[in-house]
């Protein structure tokens, strides 16, 4: 890379650790900028996985506060988006170019719905609750974020969005806790297909180096602002964000 491509890789690190920390969809920033830098679409997506795992680990510990009492969920939630990452990063390597991503949009635009509608639909379930149900979300919140796991392992833009969007809709929790418990699902996803890539993948390491190193940045500012963020204020950014994605992802 010339100076500034590596430049502008490293702002675009930054500018993805932020964006992760807050809703997600960070991918969208540097997956791009990686395209346009030449690198094959597989190797970019590869090597823009491995270098946001610094910066997932950025926000959580950015978020450390809003974890606490939530150890016996995220061990619940970890357990699925484990398997889920894991069986998603063997679909990326196995499976024929955008054979999965044909569904993206579609499932950001649920995702967004579902943001919009959360305090509503969480008035009814709580009404509607018995007293002493299961406060992890029960089967139906492990089932969505095991299958938002497999779509982060493949791609990852947005996976912060459905996330935020499910257990919105199935716990009984504020949104900044909330957002503290999607930090470390998808750093959990991440993680495990970074590791599964290390070892079948084409990676470009200079590029995940410099991602990496902007991201850390990032994830500490996005707990910054994210943090200060009213509930309402923060469902508006995942909206924006989210049409964003999708904008992205069908103009290509």
């Amino acid at each position: 890379m010339t100076p500034w491509e590596s430049l502008a890789v490293l702002v675009a690190g930054v500018g993805a650790g932020t964006i992760n920390a807050i809703v997600g969809s960070g991918t969208l920033i540097t997956f791009p900028v990686l395209l346009a830098l030449g690198l094959p679409p597989v190797t970019a997506n590869v090597s823009n996985t491995l270098g946001l795992v610094p910066g997932s680990v950025s926000g959580v510990v950015g978020y450390r506060r809003e974890l606490v009492g939530q150890g016996a969920r995220l061990r619940r939630l970890g357990g699925a988006s484990l398997l889920g990452g894991l069986l998603g990063a063997v679909l990326l390597v196995k499976l024929p170019s955008g054979a999965f991503t044909a569904i993206v949009p579609a499932l950001i635009l649920l995702a967004l719905v579902l943001v919009v509608i959360q305090p509503r639909v969480a008035r009814v379930v709580a009404a509607r609750r018995k007293e002493g149900g299961d406060p992890h979300g029960g089967l139906l919140l492990l089932a969505g974020v095991f299958l938002t796991g497999i779509y982060g392992g493949y791609f990852g833009a947005a996976q912060g969005v459905l996330l935020i969007a499910l257990m919105g809709m199935l716990l009984q929790d504020g949104m900044q806790r909330i957002n503290a418990a999607k930090n470390v699902l998808a750093l959990i996803v991440n993680a495990v297909a970074a590791v599964f890539f290390l070892f079948t993948s084409t990676i470009d390491w200079t590029a995940v180096l410099l991602i990496a190193v902007g991201s850390v940045v990032g994830g500490q500012i996005g707990a910054k602002v994210g943090r200060r963020l009213r509930p309402t204020v923060l469902r508006a950014v995942i909206v924006v964000v989210g049409l964003a994605a999708v904008t992205k992802l069908l103009l290509g």
